[in-house]
Protein backbone atom coordinates (compact mmCIF):
# COMPACT_ATOMS: atom_id res chain seq x y z
CA UNK A 1 0.00 0.00 0.00
CA UNK A 2 1.05 3.95 -0.85
CA UNK A 3 -0.07 6.39 0.99
CA UNK A 4 0.59 10.31 0.00
CA UNK A 5 0.54 13.14 2.32
CA UNK A 6 0.58 17.08 0.98
CA UNK A 7 2.58 18.39 3.60
CA UNK A 8 3.82 21.95 4.19
CA UNK A 9 4.88 21.84 7.75
CA UNK A 10 1.60 23.51 9.36
CA UNK A 11 -0.21 22.20 12.03
CA UNK A 12 -3.13 21.06 9.76
CA UNK A 13 -0.29 19.39 7.95
CA UNK A 14 0.81 17.81 10.80
CA UNK A 15 -2.16 16.58 11.65
CA UNK A 16 -2.53 14.90 8.46
CA UNK A 17 0.73 13.26 8.69
CA UNK A 18 -0.35 11.71 12.17
CA UNK A 19 -3.32 10.18 10.97
CA UNK A 20 -1.11 9.23 7.71
CA UNK A 21 1.83 7.53 10.12
CA UNK A 22 -1.19 5.48 12.14
CA UNK A 23 -2.65 4.94 8.60
CA UNK A 24 0.84 3.43 8.07
CA UNK A 25 1.28 1.18 10.94
CA UNK A 26 -1.84 0.13 10.74
CA UNK A 27 -1.53 -1.48 7.12
CA UNK A 28 2.52 -1.46 6.57
CA UNK A 29 2.28 1.41 4.50
CA UNK A 30 4.84 2.75 2.52
CA UNK A 31 4.38 7.47 2.66
CA UNK A 32 5.03 9.71 0.36
CA UNK A 33 5.46 13.28 1.75
CA UNK A 34 5.06 15.80 -0.39
CA UNK A 35 5.67 19.96 -0.76
CA UNK A 36 4.36 21.65 -3.75
CA UNK A 37 6.00 24.84 -4.69
CA UNK A 38 4.89 26.76 -8.11
CA UNK A 39 8.15 27.68 -8.56
CA UNK A 40 9.32 30.67 -10.88
CA UNK A 41 10.19 33.62 -10.09
CA UNK A 42 8.13 34.16 -7.29
CA UNK A 43 9.36 31.71 -4.72
CA UNK A 44 11.90 32.87 -1.96
CA UNK A 45 14.64 31.29 -1.22
CA UNK A 46 13.61 31.12 2.26
CA UNK A 47 10.42 29.21 1.30
CA UNK A 48 12.43 26.87 -0.60
CA UNK A 49 15.07 26.40 2.76
CA UNK A 50 11.62 26.16 4.74
CA UNK A 51 9.89 23.41 2.85
CA UNK A 52 12.82 21.21 2.80
CA UNK A 53 13.15 21.92 7.01
CA UNK A 54 9.64 20.30 6.80
CA UNK A 55 10.39 17.47 4.91
CA UNK A 56 13.09 16.78 7.28
CA UNK A 57 10.75 16.70 10.27
CA UNK A 58 8.23 14.41 8.56
CA UNK A 59 10.82 12.12 7.49
CA UNK A 60 12.53 11.83 10.78
CA UNK A 61 9.02 11.41 12.57
CA UNK A 62 8.23 8.57 10.36
CA UNK A 63 11.76 6.85 10.08
CA UNK A 64 11.67 6.93 14.80
CA UNK A 65 8.95 4.19 14.10
CA UNK A 66 10.02 2.46 11.59
CA UNK A 67 7.44 3.98 9.04
CA UNK A 68 9.13 3.54 5.38
CA UNK A 69 8.81 6.45 3.67
CA UNK A 70 10.27 9.11 0.82
CA UNK A 71 9.64 13.06 1.14
CA UNK A 72 9.74 15.28 -2.43
CA UNK A 73 9.70 18.74 -2.95
CA UNK A 74 7.40 18.83 -6.21
CA UNK A 75 8.36 22.22 -8.26
CA UNK A 76 6.59 21.58 -11.43
CA UNK A 77 4.82 24.78 -12.23
CA UNK A 78 1.29 23.36 -11.24
CA UNK A 79 -0.87 24.28 -8.46
CA UNK A 80 -0.26 22.35 -4.81
CA UNK A 81 -3.47 20.63 -5.60
CA UNK A 82 -2.53 19.84 -9.30
CA UNK A 83 0.79 18.40 -8.08
CA UNK A 84 -0.90 16.43 -5.61
CA UNK A 85 -3.44 14.79 -7.95
CA UNK A 86 -0.85 14.21 -10.58
CA UNK A 87 1.79 12.78 -7.87
CA UNK A 88 -1.35 10.30 -7.21
CA UNK A 89 -1.78 9.26 -10.70
CA UNK A 90 2.25 9.21 -11.49
CA UNK A 91 2.94 6.81 -8.60
CA UNK A 92 -0.33 4.60 -8.03
CA UNK A 93 -1.12 6.06 -4.64
CA UNK A 94 -3.20 3.93 -2.72
CA UNK A 95 -4.67 6.88 0.00
CA UNK A 96 -4.03 10.53 0.54
CA UNK A 97 -3.96 12.66 3.32
CA UNK A 98 -4.32 16.45 3.65
CA UNK A 99 -4.65 18.97 6.36
CA UNK A 100 -7.76 21.67 5.69
CA UNK A 101 -7.58 25.25 6.95
CA UNK A 102 -10.68 27.42 7.23
CA UNK A 103 -10.48 30.23 4.62
CA UNK A 104 -12.86 33.22 4.06
CA UNK A 105 -14.93 33.19 0.83
CA UNK A 106 -13.26 35.86 -0.58
CA UNK A 107 -9.46 34.41 0.01
CA UNK A 108 -11.21 30.73 -1.18
CA UNK A 109 -12.55 32.84 -4.53
CA UNK A 110 -8.57 34.44 -4.80
CA UNK A 111 -6.51 31.75 -4.30
CA UNK A 112 -8.55 28.63 -4.64
CA UNK A 113 -8.87 25.38 -2.19
CA UNK A 114 -5.96 23.05 -2.54
CA UNK A 115 -8.25 20.42 -0.26
CA UNK A 116 -11.23 20.99 -2.17
CA UNK A 117 -9.47 20.24 -6.05
CA UNK A 118 -7.55 17.05 -4.65
CA UNK A 119 -10.77 15.72 -2.99
CA UNK A 120 -12.74 16.38 -5.98
CA UNK A 121 -9.83 15.05 -8.23
CA UNK A 122 -7.58 12.66 -6.59
CA UNK A 123 -7.29 9.04 -7.91
CA UNK A 124 -7.82 7.45 -4.88
CA UNK A 125 -9.66 7.89 -1.29
CA UNK A 126 -8.39 11.40 0.47
CA UNK A 127 -8.92 11.96 4.49
CA UNK A 128 -8.66 15.47 5.04
CA UNK A 129 -7.80 16.50 8.74
CA UNK A 130 -8.46 19.83 10.30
Amino acid sequence: MKILVGYNGSEVAKAALSQAKSYAKTFDAFVHVVTSLEGGSGEKIEEISAAAENLKFAQDLLERDGIQCKTEQLVRGLTPGEDLVQFANENEIDHLFIGIEKKSKTRKMLLGSTAQYVILKAPCPVTSVK
